[in-house]
């Protein structure tokens, strides 16, 4: 075994090392017990002490899975598609359903009522298959009633995706001395006053002369100096920002609380649209002022299609069209900055956060960034679209672009634009655009071509910084942000 001098041990070192000598194993907690110190002192000094082979740390990370509050609810009783199959027997009209349950739970429960395949919908009737087997999901939800649990089937995905449970990680550590630890303990270890720091009085005195001075190892390599500079992700969105003004584009904000006139209705998208539901859409309990002028034709497109089309059928409800909703994307934005400007040229853009009712995982959040634009002009047409898109992905730096047939509600023809990634070896969709369908523009008193597109600001980050997991643009780690490269 080493002499005791090669180890230099400092006293904190050395209550942790006889500590850890009178049992195999210690937590964190134990440890600053039996050794007096804090628990940070007792760990800074244990991982000191595993540097030098006398005792081993070890980590081991926990999944642990609970109830949310709104999960607590229906553990109790029960999920709202269960609470609808039990009390219909027989086919039962939607509008007598929504009677007897509240609307909101009614749009959360047809869909799961389908996907387990215990009813199904036929024109306004809702017909149960008479087989509701109590499912793996319900099970999950009876066992977390009683605490939570680290082991669960695959089902708890679908239940932290509908926010009824919520996934936690918990880390533990063990902090185990080694066998030349306990020798070293064994051979006896004594704690002596050390200087830590020399001080003026220190050196006068000479007191400095007959105590132990703690070593300080010359060869330690200085402590980096990290420099100030603006988060990675805001340095991208600066960086988009300046090429659309360089290109003549005028920024555009809006509010992040729309009316579903504008989010929705005013993009011809029709009042049934699964967008809508409150799965996707963050609904609010308030309701706006609907503008005037653009009620009637906007109306009369969605139920007869205004002569240029055959519109959506049905009726088209004001009440519906005033309701309050988080921006689902930011075209609300642009199609009432358009409105608002109606000669041509037009050439605006706008970068902006917009939020949707996404579970969490690597490639979706709640509530994301979107950069959205649009140029109304005279004979502008779909090839001045892809021409704007092409040099734009080129100033952000992707050599190869190229452009797939797309579909989006209010726009024809429509494409998703595409970068090859030479890391991956494929190409990424980075997108959505099009020229505004007639049935947009006409009601709103908009008389030329409009070409529109947004794109996913956080994708193009992704690419950029080389990030798999989305979730890393929002986390606070101070070493990526320090360690981030200025592009």
């Amino acid at each position: 075994m080493a002499p005791m001098e090669e180890y230099s041990l400092t006293n904190n070192e050395k209550k942790v090392l006889l500590a850890l000598s009178k049992k195999d194993k210690f937590t964190p907690e134990e440890l600053t017990l039996a050794s007096g110190l804090s628990i940070e002192a007792a760990m800074q000094a244990a991982f000191l002490l595993a540097e030098k082979g006398l005792c081993e740390v070890t980590e081991k990370v926990t999944t642990i899975y609970t109830l949310t509050k709104e999960g607590e609810t229906y553990a109790q009783i029960s999920l709202p598609e269960r609470q609808i199959i039990n009390s219909i027997k027989a086919p039962l009209s939607l509008s007598e359903l929504k009677k007897k349950f509240p609307p909101q739970m009614v749009g959360i429960a047809l869909g799961w009522l389908r996907k387990k395949n215990w009813a199904r919908i036929e024109g306004e009737n809702i017909i149960p298959s008479g087989k509701a087997e109590v499912g793996e999901d319900e099970n999950i939800l009876t066992k977390l009633k009683k605490g939570p649990l680290s082991e669960l089937g695959d089902a708890v995905r679908d239940l932290i995706k509908r926010n009824l449970v919520e996934k936690t990680e918990k880390k533990t550590r063990l902090i185990i001395i080694t066998a030349e630890g306990k020798s070293l303990a064994a051979a006896g270890l004594s704690i002596e006053e050390e200087i830590a720091q020399l001080t003026p009085t220190i050196i006068t005195t000479g007191s400095w002369k007959n105590a132990r001075i703690r070593p300080y190892n010359i060869h330690t390599s200085v402590k980096p100096v990290y420099g100030a500079k603006l988060h990675p992700y805001q340095r991208l969105i600066n960086e988009m920002r300046s090429i659309f003004l360089e290109m003549g584009f005028t920024e555009i904000k809006g509010d992040i609380v729309q009316s579903s006139f504008w989010n929705f209705d005013a993009l011809f998208q029709p009042q049934d649209h699964p967008a809508r539901e409150m799965q996707d859409t963050f609904h609010l309990a308030t309701e706006c002022d609907l503008p005037e002028e653009y009620i009637a034709p906007v109306k009369e497109m969605h139920e007869k299609g205004g002569g240029i089309s055959r519109g959506w059928g049905g009726k088209w409800s004001e009440d519906v069209a005033r309701k309050q909703v988080l921006r689902t994307h930011t075209t609300a934005v642009t199609i009432k900055y358009l409105t608002d400007h109606p000669d041509p040229p037009v050439k605006a853009f706008c970068i902006d956060r917009a939020y949707r009712r996404e579970a969490i995982d690597p490639t979706h959040t709640p509530e994301f960034e979107q950069l959205e634009g649009v140029v109304m002009d005279k004979g502008v047409s779909f090839k001045n679209l892809l021409g704007c898109l092409t040099e734009f992905y080129h100033r952000m730096g992707f050599d190869e672009v190229r452009f797939r047939p797309g579909y989006f509600p209010y726009t024809e023809p429509s494409v998703e634009p595409e970068v090859y990634i030479e890391s991956r070896g494929k190409w990424v969709e980075l997108g959505g655009a099009g020229v505004f369908r007639k049935e947009v523009t006409l009601p709103l008193g908009i008389k030329y071509p409009v070409l529109a597109w947004g794109l996913g600001v956080s994708r193009v980050a992704m690419l950029r910084l080389g990030l798999k997991d989305l979730r890393e643009l929002y986390q606070s780690d101070i070493d990526w942000l320090r360690k981030s490269t200025v592009l």
